[in-house]
């Protein structure tokens, strides 16, 4: 899940929140045939109901916090949730790098090959610590030209690595919660 309209969170009151992150989960298993079992909150934005919501919800993971590399199991007053959170970071988000705003100064400011680059040591560092490498990637900012083929590049020079494992956001969730104690996601 992703939000309803790509909506701000933090402006929500609690039910208004809910009321959307219920309505885009009706929606996401209408359309389906699944519900759906985790969700990154628009703009990563995580208010003091989202937890509850996630919970209620029935989600196994999210991918909206950022206080760690690794995933780990979320904690709630000491309990343990059930509920992997699988951490982002701005470098590896590629709405920082091109971003455009049309009735403004902003235009992109980094070339596709830059953003490789990091991309790429992001990953080696990573592979170095046998962790979690993840990208958030945006369809209408990767999607041109110049920006697949560099997308490309960076999976090429992945999967020639030993031991690499491309996984979904759920199966990692599963790997967390069946591996307690380790944030090993290579093996």
């Amino acid at each position: 899940m992703h939000g309803w309209i790509h909506e701000r969170i933090g402006n929500l009151s609690s039910a208004q929140e809910r009321e959307l992150a219920l309505r885009s989960a009706e929606v996401l298993e209408n359309s389906t045939g699944r519900r759906p079992v985790g969700i990154r909150t628009p703009s990563w934005d995580f208010s003091p109901a989202t937890l509850g919501i996630i919970r209620e919800l029935g989600l196994s993971y999210d991918s909206s916090l950022m206080a760690d590399d690794e995933p780990y199991e979320i904690v709630q007053d000491g309990e343990p949730t059930g509920i992997v959170e699988i951490p982002v970071e701005w470098i590896r988000d590629d709405a920082v790098y091109f971003p455009m705003e049309r009735y403004s100064a902003l235009r992109p400011y980094a070339s596709p090959r830059s953003v490789l680059t990091i991309w790429i040591d992001e990953f080696e560092g990573a592979y170095a610590d046998r962790g979690l490498f993840q990208l958030t990637m945006h369809p209408h900012v990767i999607g041109h030209r110049s920006r697949m083929a560099i997308l490309t590049e960076l999976i090429d020079h992945i999967a020639a690595r030993q031991g690499v494992w491309f996984a979904t956001h759920a199966q990692v969730a599963d790997h967390v919660l069946s591996h307690p104690g380790t944030a090993d996601v290579t093996s």
